[in-house]
């Protein structure tokens, strides 16, 4: 592992149920600053960090079938706002310079997303925070991160979830699952894994942008691959 960074710019998309930690709802400020250490310990070794965060520790209404779909969704947005500030006050109680940028705007909150403002902010060393997914329902969080990647020209996605890459299948559910080391997008979406949904794959295929998808109950992992660590499982 290089002693600098080995990417100047990523995207860094966090689950909404890894800040729950154990607790499987709401917030686990134990676990969010640890996940927040590392982020900021990527800032402080020169990597440019913007980070999308989904909002699953509060909110999964769409699953239920019960909700207007639109309506759900746009419920879901507003869960990842509040995720959004929790992760910018615990980074800035660590010493980091933090925005928040939503793509619905919500002025007395936060700034909206601009994609120039949002380059500028992360060439002067801020992490920046974009919340509300694309801002548009039938688009997941995964799907935001890969825009936002393509937008703010991320040098590669990380994705941070609660396993420790991608499998064949489901390894919680399935004993005999075989994780891959490295894969391609066309296989993600050829095999159907389901470690994202297709329009993110297809968008970060399309657009050249790699991604790798790591254990976040290891919050160290963050730094790790920003550093260029064999981590999780690398897609390409």
């Amino acid at each position: 592992m290089s002693e600098q960074p080995k990417y100047k710019r990523v995207l860094l998309k966090v689950s909404g149920e890894a800040l729950a930690g154990n607790k499987k709802t709401g917030l686990d400020y134990s676990v969010v600053t640890k996940i927040c250490e590392s982020i900021k310990k990527c800032a402080d070794a020169g990597v440019e960090v913007g980070v999308v965060v989904g909002g699953g520790n509060l909110w999964r209404g769409r699953s239920s079938g019960a909700m207007d779909r639109t309506r759900a969704d746009h419920i879901g947005m507003l869960a990842t706002v509040m995720n959004s500030l929790a992760v910018a006050d615990v980074l800035e109680s660590l010493g980091a310079t933090v925005r928040v940028q939503t793509a619905i705007a919500m002025n007395q909150v936060a700034e909206p997303y601009i994609r120039n403002r949002a380059v500028r902010h992360l060439e002067r060393g801020m992490i920046v925070i974009i919340g509300c997914g694309t801002g548009n329902p039938y688009f997941s969080t995964d799907t935001a991160a890969a825009l936002r990647a393509a937008e703010i020209n991320a040098d590669i996605m990380l994705k941070a979830t609660m396993v420790d890459g991608i499998y064949d299948k489901d390894p919680r559910n399935h004993s005999d699952a075989v994780k891959y080391d490295n894969l391609s997008f066309s296989e993600i979406l050829v095999k159907n894994l389901t470690v994202m949904d297709g329009t993110a794959a297809s968008m970060c295929r399309d657009n050249g942008i790699p991604l790798i998808v790591f254990d976040l109950n290891s919050p160290e992992n963050i730094y790790l691959a920003c550093m260029g660590a064999q981590v999780g499982t690398f897609v390409n």
